[in-house]
């Protein structure tokens, strides 16, 4: 038997967002409590909102919208790594790992994930690594952080080399509880078609999916 394991932040009013951006703010449209037939919630948030995959278009204006996207990357093998003792996500966050059989790689980068606190601190993507994962072939990176990128960073290394690369980027997973090893990674974005990136409902599944 399969075991499905969401490694999603849940999204709410209370969900923690990155500073100046948008919260998240939910209003019924209709209630049956005031006497309408059915309940409808209408969703003011950003795209950046809680487990989201990062779309070309947040760093480059000729990226591509989410609706536009290969779904591929955000669906197969993956390997979570325990990279907890980690400051910096660097070469020797993976010097265990031989990347050329890794397709997605999920980097746990903290104990616990409380999804309505932005974190002081986080632990960020050398650019060295970036490109080493970029000429290997992978095809996501992941992480439980809000960023590939140090918070005060203007020139988004990461970001631009793993883009540039074809490497699609998860963040704001919850790795909290999730084993390192194998597992098949299932985070399909939305179809958006004017937005830089989208919202996922991200799981990680142990065996055969069915």
């Amino acid at each position: 038997m399969s075991r499905i394991i969401d490694v999603s932040q849940p999204v709410g009013s209370r969900t923690a967002v990155w500073p100046g951006d948008q919260r998240v703010a939910v209003v019924w449209t209709l209630r049956r409590d005031r006497g309408d037939s059915v309940n409808v919630a209408a969703l003011t948030m950003s795209a950046h909102t809680g487990t989201h995959a990062d779309g070309p278009l947040h760093v480059d204006d000729a990226g591509a919208v989410p609706a536009a996207l290969d779904l591929t990357p955000y669906l197969g093998p993956a390997i979570v790594v325990d990279a907890t003792c980690h400051d910096v996500l660097d070469r020797n966050a993976v010097a265990d790992l031989d990347l050329t059989r890794v397709t997605r790689i999920l980097f746990r980068t903290r104990e616990r994930t409380d999804f309505r606190q932005f974190p002081d601190r986080f632990t960020p993507l050398a650019p060295d690594l970036a490109r080493w994962i970029g000429q290997a072939g992978v095809k996501l990176v992941g992480t439980d952080a809000p960023s590939v990128d140090p918070f005060h960073s203007k020139t988004l290394d990461a970001h631009h080399i793993l883009g540039n690369a074809g490497v699609a980027i998860l963040e704001n997973l919850v790795l909290d509880d999730v084993e390192p090893g194998h597992y098949t990674l299932v985070a399909l974005p939305l179809s958006l078609v004017e937005a830089d990136s989208s919202p996922v409902r991200a799981v990680l599944v142990e065996g055969t999916i069915g």
